[in-house]
């Protein structure tokens, strides 16, 4: 019997999932991150990427035969020859990629994903301008990173990661637009997702108690993984990743790209799983609220609609279903009842959410027919009746939520294919 390991880091925690050759989870752990200072996230990636292996039952850790590891899309670090990192790693929505949009303007297509303040090579020009730039020999994604500690090979992505580098996915090369950059030689080798990197290093084997011919697989994003957990596999069935952000995914004949409004497509396989990803989403509800409370109040919640109309950000700035850094949020007016307040919150959401996904329909991609839910909102049956409401198609139970078994899946693509 053959197992395989998925790995899945999100914004506050990370889960580990073991399955075997009929798909079956055999084992499942989480690990939450601990609260450090952003100079210190790396190190505490690390820390819990090691943990979680460690938790897995240890005669099942000697029988993984691939992993994959999955990370939030446009998490990047730079990294010095050995390895080390060298900044605070700049997470999915952070924004300082502004300063150096109009450079960027001036470089690449119109309309081309890396044209949003939060792009990996937004980030990467940035950094270009900051003093420990000129140490720097690797450019990475908290996926990459995550499997360099494993099979320690630096310098290696994956198309899934790379798309929002430049990277072009149809004809699976840096364009040529890019590789006249001075930063060109940071860039990673980039690989198809699941694609055997190497086995696990030997200070790893004989550390977590892994099989000595353990392969770390190429990885993929965060969301991507939740929508191979779904189930989801015909033209126009879609996936909403409920988890601290809103995450649109809707799988589709046609490859949709339109930087300004946010929307951007992913390779998969034959097909393309087009769509955007806003900030607004859980972690400004929790921001509010704690997760009983949320669940109190929403049971509270009417089937009349809201006439609250918010905009639910944290911060300023969004990048789908409008691309804006420096889009306000819209919280006021707020009512003294709780329960409406939250109305308003998950009401307004679901507009974003439709929003999105009209946008992807009037640029060509299929016919929205139903939308899976992952993430922790799935949980809310009220958010998913409200979502119903605005949507107009069957609100489908997902096979699995937990992206972590969508990278366990691309892990047991590694062996089964070769």
């Amino acid at each position: 019997m053959n197992f395989y390991l998925g790995i899945d880091f999100g914004t506050s925690g990370a889960r580990a999932v073991v399955i075997d050759d009929a798909s079956i989870i055999k084992a499942e752990v989480e690990q939450r991150f601990e609260l450090v200072a952003p100079e210190y996230w790396a190190a505490m990636w690390q820390k819990a990427l090691f943990n979680l292996i460690e938790q897995l039952p240890r005669d099942l850790r000697a029988e993984i035969n691939a992993i994959a590891i999955n990370g939030t899309s446009s998490t990047v670090m730079l990294c010095d020859q050995l390895g080390n990192v060298l900044n605070t790693p700049l997470l999915y929505n952070d924004g300082r990629g502004v300063e150096v949009l109009e450079t960027l303007q001036a470089i690449a297509p119109a309309n081309n994903i890396v044209l949003s303040a939060t792009s990996s090579l937004a980030k990467l020009l940035w950094m270009s301008k900051q003093p420990f730039f000129n140490q720097g020999q690797y450019l990475l994604h908290q996926a990459d990173y995550l499997a360099y500690l494993l099979h320690g090979k630096l310098g290696i992505s994956d198309y899934h990661n790379a798309l929002k580098l430049g990277y072009d996915v149809e004809k699976l090369a840096y364009p040529a637009w890019l590789t006249n950059l001075a930063v060109m030689p940071l860039l990673p080798q980039v690989l198809a997702p699941g694609k055997p990197i190497g086995e696990v290093t030997p200070a790893i084997n004989q550390t977590l108690g892994l099989r000595n011919d353990c392969l770390v697989c190429a990885g993929t994003t965060d969301s991507i993984a939740a929508f191979l957990a779904s189930g989801a596999i015909k033209p126009g069935e879609a996936v909403t990743s409920l988890g601290s952000t809103l995450v649109l995914k809707l799988l589709s004949r046609t490859r949709v790209e339109n930087a300004e409004l946010g929307i951007y497509s992913h390779r998969l396989g034959d097909l393309w799983l087009t769509g955007g990803a806003s900030d607004t989403g859980g972690a400004v509800l929790r921001h509010f609220f704690s997760e009983a409370e949320l669940a109190s109040l929403s049971s509270q919640i009417e089937a009349h609609t809201s006439n609250l109309d918010y905009y639910p950000l944290l911060k300023m700035g969004d990048r789908f279903p409008i691309n804006d850094p420096l889009l306000p949020p819209r919280l006021e007016p707020r009512p003294d009842s709780d329960v409406e307040f939250l109305h308003g919150l998950l009401e307004s959401m679901a507009r974003i959410e439709a929003k999105g996904y009209e946008l992807l329909q009037q640029l060509g991609a299929d016919k929205l027919t139903c939308v899976y839910t992952a993430g922790g909102g799935a949980k809310n049956s009220v958010w998913t009746r409200i979502r119903g409401f605005y949507l107009q198609v069957p609100m489908l139970p997902p096979i699995h939520t937990a992206a972590a078994y969508g990278t366990a899946l691309l892990a047991m693509q590694a062996i089964k294919t070769g």
